[in-house]
């Protein structure tokens, strides 16, 4: 998998086994920051990615300019392939090893962007939402296959891929 934008553009990610992680498709990636760019100036912006998987979105978000980025993976082998990944940038993205739904409501600072993509059919969506409730300063993507009860936040724009739905939200 490479990075599609920015300064890091064409760099490989390796990516854990697919019967640990799902990675987000280049195409998907793309479109998720081609929304974002009209909704969040990236230059100085700060970047959450829970459930990171690979990191690779948060190395794309560090790739178009965001400043802070923390990724938070749970599984200890996702984890280390981020580790290696990270390995490869200088200014990395911070990575934090856990339980995202136990970690980031004991964080304290703000982000401009969270990006949420658990796994599917694992019923966190809404407690993922409710997770991040204090620290969304801004827009929050979730990755999506089922419904999903949006209360507390402001539906922005929804966008399907095959089985999946990419939806933008605002705290409101």
């Amino acid at each position: 998998m490479n990075i599609t934008a920015g300064k890091y553009k064409g760099q490989k990610v390796l990516v854990p086994d697919e019967s640990i992680t799902r990675p987000t498709l280049s195409k998907v990636r793309m479109s998720v920051f081609n929304t974002l760019q009209g909704l969040v100036e990236f230059e100085g912006s700060s970047f959450l990615d829970m459930f990171a998987g690979s990191g690779i979105m948060g190395l794309e978000a560090l790739s178009r300019g965001f400043v802070r980025v923390v990724a938070v993976e749970k599984h200890p082998k996702a984890a280390g392939v981020i580790k290696n990944n990270y390995k490869k940038f200088a200014d990395c993205p911070k990575l934090l090893i856990g339980d995202c739904l136990k970690i980031v409501p004991k964080m304290s600072d703000k982000f401009d962007v969270i990006y949420i993509d658990p796994p599917y059919f694992s019923g966190v969506y809404e407690k993922s939402l409710d997770a991040v409730k204090d620290i969304a300063c801004g827009i929050v993507i979730l990755e999506h296959v089922t419904d999903v009860d949006f209360s507390g936040y402001e539906l922005i724009k929804q966008k399907k891929y095959g089985d999946k739905f990419i939806t933008f939200l605002s705290a409101k």
